[in-house]
């Protein structure tokens, strides 16, 4: 038997594979766009096929929770789409790897300017990771993906207004905590 619109959700419950050949074929589509509209400012081809094959995996090995007509599976599985992708989007946007590839070996400046040059990157790193999601989530989106503020207030649902208050904002508390470690380190 042969999984079809009609047995495909009684068929993944008892874990045929050609249940989820079927939605493989019929849903994939909606899955791809779902994970494209979030991970998309990753420009990272390789984090958005990983993630549908996780929330491929996720269908299957928790399809024994969906209890519903085709409607419903298909809010389901937008569901499991959406949170799998934030999901990446946060790991993705938090890791911040430094190789030898940032070092720029042939430039006029010094190996220890270039180191010095990562540690401050580093401390800013831990810098904005101590501010709130929604701004850290816009800093990452402004300053290390490049994106300009009419794409981040179109993704977020925000106003073009509001992104450059929260940066403006954000900026100044980074300010006061750069500073506040300056102080710290002398003593005073």
């Amino acid at each position: 038997m042969k999984s079809n619109e009609t047995n495909f959700i009684q068929r993944l419950h008892r874990k045929k594979e050609d249940a989820l050949e079927y939605i493989v074929d019929k849903y994939l589509p909606l899955i791809k766009g779902v994970t494209y509209k979030v991970l998309s400012p990753l420009n990272n081809n390789g984090i958005m096929e990983e993630c549908m094959n996780d929330i491929l995996l996720s269908i299957w090995e928790h399809s024994h929770k969906f209890n519903g007509d085709s409607k419903d599976f298909k809010k389901w599985i937008c569901s499991i789409a959406k949170f799998k992708s934030i999901d990446y989007y946060r790991r993705a946007s938090k890791k911040v790897e430094f190789t030898s590839n940032h070092l720029d070996l042939h430039s006029e400046k010094s190996i220890e300017d270039e180191l010095i040059f990562l540690e401050k990157r580093t401390e800013l790193i831990n810098l904005i990771n101590k501010l709130e999601p929604l701004e850290r989530e816009i800093f990452i989106m402004k300053f290390f993906l490049g994106l300009k503020t009419e794409e981040i207030a179109m993704k977020l649902g925000l106003t073009k207004a509001s992104i450059d208050n929260r940066i403006y904002r954000g900026k100044k508390k980074l300010n006061k905590r750069a500073s506040n470690l300056k102080l710290g380190e002398n003593g005073i």
